[in-house]
């Protein structure tokens, strides 16, 4: 199969992954900032670290178990938790992206926080799936 032709494989898995992530952040962001921190450092910062790690744990699994399982170590603990780290670091890139997107948003629309991160999602996932495509779980040579 062709490159293109994987890339275009993966593409739905990932998005599929993403939606359920995205659903994951957004519903504990909403539970966060509307019930258990106030005011914003709490709604604005506080909130959407925590909902985007928790997501960031779902997208992993649902990387490395499916979308890029052919690049994946078969039962290995610890390749599973170098390549986790390494996940979660460019995913705390990218969310540092979608933060400054989220902040950007808020401050010329002065929308609600959930509709902020939903419009930053959807701009910083180009950059999670180039990372996990190229980076993350690049093709190893022989």
């Amino acid at each position: 199969m062709g490159r293109t032709a994987v890339l275009i494989k993966r593409l739905p898995k990932f998005i599929g992954a993403n939606i359920l992530g995205t659903a994951i952040d957004t519903v504990l962001l909403w539970l966060l900032s509307q019930h258990i921190f106030k005011g914003y450092v709490g709604e604005y910062i506080i909130s959407p670290i925590i909902s985007f790690e928790c997501a960031v744990l779902s997208n992993y699994l649902f990387s490395y178990f499916g979308i890029w399982k052919d690049r994946s170590e078969k039962h290995n603990r610890k390749a599973f938790a170098k390549k986790y780290l390494i996940y979660n670091l460019s995913s705390s890139v990218v969310f540092l992206l979608k933060m400054g997107f989220l902040l950007g948003i808020e401050i010329i629309f002065e929308w609600n926080v959930v509709i902020c991160n939903l419009v930053a999602l959807c701009i910083s996932g180009f950059a999670n799936f180039a990372l996990g495509e190229w980076v993350i779980f690049r093709k190893r040579r022989s």
